[in-house]
């Protein structure tokens, strides 16, 4: 089998502290989004994903923020967070009181003689073949980021074309309000 090299080599993501998963409800009004950047910013905090979307009432968006910094100085960002006039409120979600997904499309270089190994890569992952042609194809793999990272590490033996991925979404688990 004859696979291309990664033509260029991704370095680590450098972190600046510990990774932090927040729920944020808030009104679906202009400029929202952009106060609340400005708190994370403030504090040194960077935003390492964001998933914005409406609710199940148009008047109220959800926002779910993947960000790494200082765990000492988390407990001021939701409280200052919370006391935006627009957020309803914020919340942090950790693995042992929520579901937490991303979802990734992975295009590879890909001939048909390397296309069973590909697939076989991507019914591991619970992948989904979402395009293919005669020299490539794109998967879409939903799970968490582990998971999203494994599958990357795999599918690296081939030529990444690109890979889009998503941020994380959260849920609370059981009754609790996300």
């Amino acid at each position: 089998m004859s696979h291309n090299p990664v033509t260029t080599e991704v370095p680590p993501v450098q972190r600046r502290g510990a990774l932090h998963t927040l729920s944020i409800l808030v009104n679906n009004e202009p400029g929202v989004l952009m106060r609340i950047c400005q708190v994370f910013s403030r504090r040194g905090f960077n935003i390492d994903s964001l998933v914005v979307s409406e609710g199940r009432n148009p008047n109220f968006s959800r926002m779910t923020i993947g960000i790494s910094g200082d765990s000492q100085g988390l407990n001021q960002i939701i409280m200052q967070v919370g006391k935006l006039i627009d957020v309803i409120h914020c919340f942090e979600h950790t693995s042992d009181n929520s579901v937490t997904k991303e979802m990734i499309l992975i295009k590879i270089q890909c001939s048909p003689g390397d296309r069973s190994m590909a697939l076989q890569i991507s019914e591991h992952f619970n992948g989904k073949t979402v395009d293919l042609t005669p020299t490539s194809m794109i998967v879409m793999i939903t799970g968490d980021s582990p998971k999203i990272d494994a599958a990357v590490g795999m599918f690296s033996q081939f030529n990444i074309i690109e890979t889009v991925r998503t941020g994380k979404v959260v849920m609370a688990r059981g009754e609790q309000p996300t």
